[in-house]
């Protein structure tokens, strides 16, 4: 693993300051915000579509804390380019918002650099206030919408009205307890990574903070490259992932082949209390990937002669199927969901940080063992012969 401390040139102005919220182009709206809402702990916030005045798309906003996700669906038959993006990804993340300060200097440079602007900088007011927005294009079919709130003091952004219902049921469940995205994953098609990552140091002025290649992220069947690329300040943080040639097919590339290209493939939520919000969520009935007993035992001898001490409770830990990462400075604790859609494509992470800005490499040969076995089952584990084709199990 390598951490990064250069963090490049710092912007004259125009800071990125956090993650706004995620958009989602999915089916049916309506249906997979009620999904998140009743297994993640989500509440709805807002809505926009036929009752407001939006003919042709329709959006429900939730929010948990600081973490907001839009769902938006097509209104109409022939919306070529919602239906063409179902299709060819199934439900998945459109669109990745980051809140800006001076978007219009932030689009300027972006283009200087080669950025391919979607939507020049426009923008949009109601009785609240006004918001700036643009649009520009990152890997694969996937974009940043850069957001800078003007004045605005409404309830999410112009245009969106309070919900037109509020499920009651809701009330009666356990806390989800999640507080904000502590980072979103970008899987790459092989070899696209370190270009990814470049696009986002040349044209957002992003620089690299964390890396790790296959040597360390390997299983005996498959393995992965990343790198973290962060804003200034490092509250946005965009691990870019890409597969590299195992024996077997690797979850990355079982995602680039369902997802139809790049595309992202999580979403981590960070947590004050994991035991807490995993009791919680399992509870809600949201399904979780599992590792075995094994795991836990060897985490224990580890410890032993660890420099730093966890005070969570191991066996608890084991009982919800908690994963441990640390250095020699700190710990992170983190679980991950199973794909929240039939295609074996995006899925959730939960995660708490004691000191530790790592992304769990040492979790990686559990984490991939368990995903292989899922793999497995799908029919989707794949032996690559010596001429490089594939032979399913």
């Amino acid at each position: 693993m390598t951490s990064y401390t250069d963090k490049g040139e710092k912007h004259e102005k125009g800071r990125f300051l956090r993650f706004h919220s995620l958009t989602f182009w999915v089916g049916n709206a309506k249906q997979a915000a009620s999904f998140y809402c009743n297994k993640m702990g989500f509440e709805e916030l807002a809505y926009r579509g036929l009752e407001t005045g939006s003919r042709d798309v329709v959006s429900h906003v939730i929010k948990q804390d600081k973490i907001i996700f839009v769902f938006s669906s097509a209104l109409n038959p022939g919306n070529q380019e919602m239906g063409a993006h179902l299709v060819k990804h199934g439900d998945g993340v459109k669109d990745v918002a980051f809140e800006v300060e001076d978007c219009n200097f932030i689009v300027q440079k972006a283009r200087e650099r080669g950025a391919l602007i979607v939507k020049e900088p426009w923008i949009e007011e109601d009785k609240f206030g006004k918001v700036k927005f643009a649009v520009v294009q990152t890997y694969g079919d996937t974009t940043h919408t850069l957001i800078e709130k003007l004045d605005y003091k409404g309830l999410f952004l112009p245009g969106f009205e309070p919900p037109l219902f509020k499920d009651p049921l809701l009330k009666s469940l356990p806390q989800g307890g999640l507080n904000f995205i502590d980072h979103v994953v970008g899987n790459q098609p092989d070899q696209e990574m370190v270009p990814v990552a470049e696009w986002y140091q040349k044209n957002l002025l992003f620089h690299r903070f964390w890396s790790v290649d296959d040597k360390q992220l390997h299983t005996a069947f498959s393995a992965l490259r990343s790198i973290v690329v962060a804003n200034y300040e490092e509250t946005i943080k965009m691990p870019i992932n890409e597969p590299a040639v195992g024996k077997k097919k690797s979850q990355i590339q079982e995602y680039v082949d369902y997802y139809g290209g790049p595309g992202v493939q999580h979403v981590a939520l960070n947590t004050s209390d994991i035991i807490s919000s995993i009791t919680n969520l399992k509870k809600r009935g949201m399904e979780f990937m599992s590792v075995p007993s094994s795991y836990y035992q060897q985490l224990r001898k580890k410890l032993e002669s660890a420099k730093i001490k966890v005070k969570e409770n191991i066996d608890k830990l084991e009982e919800l199927k908690i994963l441990v990462d640390y250095d020699e400075r700190g710990y992170l604790l983190q679980i991950f969901t199973k794909p929240v859609q039939d295609r074996p494509t995006v899925f959730l992470e939960v995660i708490q940080r004691h000191n530790h800005q790592g992304f769990g490499a040492g979790n990686f040969k559990s984490l991939f063992e368990a995903i292989e076995a899922d793999q497995d089952a799908r029919g989707n584990l794949t032996i690559l012969t010596p001429n490089g084709e594939s032979d399913f199990m």
